[in-house]
């Protein structure tokens, strides 16, 4: 090791609900975490202007508050957090190994032990519009937001067995969800194309897709276009979600983890582990089923955990050898 390459037992890698949480465990566990926040100090909840569906807060709050108080008590148990990205990974396959990192393309870490939080990324349409009114009408989470657009005329943009899902979900608390379809026919399952199918309140249009979001500094309307004969409408709307999909954000580590065909890591059982020894997932990097704050920071809590027993077993292994 030379003399610019630090030497820590657990880093923590993005800070989000996930990363948080597991660097609080991981503090109390005397791990002495080291977190680096990436681009996005926060994830996700960052651009999230109320969350009321996390337990403790019974007045809600919103999201950069709460990850500003997360990462308090994070700091308050011994969390060095810091401001960098990690640009290069380097994983050793073997038991008791040393893991080394790359952060901003210059300085070199070598870790005991690492945990992924790194999340995923919401597509989105990338208008301008539509980013204008992000945090004002405009979401990726139909599960997250939809509350308060309870009674309210929606649309939701997406074709798939997640945009289906919310739009049921939607169509539950909502006065009407108009669902936009790019082509003329859903790319969902049977199953959940026959539940959007059968909620008299959810209106299907296909080759439609979404011109201009309407409105100021929240959502008033919907500017549609027909991809096929170029017919523009408006409909009067206060909440749009898109549900195209998400993006790990795990470019850097593809080829020294093993994740699946769309990019998430994969862990084994109901556990952290992934396939390399010392390297654990947690959160929406790992998750791509759920995707809440709350689920997102019961990994991280998992994650620290299964990284304090990881450390256990192997000096236990070195005391025995030795």
């Amino acid at each position: 090791m030379s003399d610019t390459t630090e030497r820590i037992k657990c880093l923590i890698i993005g800070s989000g609900p996930a990363g948080y949480t597991a660097a609080i465990y991981a503090s109390r566990a005397d791990l002495k975490p080291v977190m680096y926040t990436g681009m996005e100090p926060g994830g996700q909840l960052t651009t999230t202007t109320e969350v009321d569906n996390f337990p403790g807060y019974p007045e809600g709050i919103d999201g950069p508050t709460m990850m500003v108080q997360l990462q308090q008590q994070a700091e308050r148990f011994g969390t060095e957090v810091r401001i960098g990205m990690v640009t290069n990974v380097n994983f050793s396959k073997e038991l008791g190994g040393i893991h080394k990192v790359t952060v901003d393309n210059a300085k070199e870490i070598e870790a005991e032990t690492i945990i992924i939080s790194t999340g995923a990324t919401a597509k989105y349409l990338g208008l301008p519009s539509e980013q204008k009114l992000r945090g004002g009408g405009v979401s990726a989470c139909a599960v997250c937001d939809g509350f308060f657009y309870k009674g309210q005329d929606v649309a939701i943009v997406g074709a798939g067995d997640t945009a289906a899902e919310e739009a049921t979900y939607l169509a539950n608390i909502c006065k009407s969800v108009t669902m936009l379809v790019r082509k003329d026919y859903m790319k969902a399952s049977k199953a959940m194309q026959h539940r959007v199918e059968s909620a008299a309140n959810i209106k299907v249009m296909y080759n439609t897709e979404v011109d201009e979001v309407l409105g100021d500094q929240v959502v008033e309307g919907l500017r549609m276009v027909n991809n096929q004969t170029g017919e523009k409408t408006e409909i009067e709307i206060t909440g749009l979600f898109i549900a195209i999909g998400h993006t790990p954000n795990t470019e850097i580590f593809k080829g020294q983890i093993d994740m699946d065909d769309t990019g998430y890591i994969i862990t084994e059982g109901k556990s952290t582990k992934t396939n390399i020894p010392g390297v654990f997932a947690s959160g929406d990097v790992q998750d791509k089923e759920y995707r809440q704050a709350i689920t997102a920071a019961g990994t991280g809590c998992m994650a620290a955990l299964d990284a304090e027993r990881y450390l256990a077993a192997v000096e236990s292994s070195e005391e025995v050898s030795a």
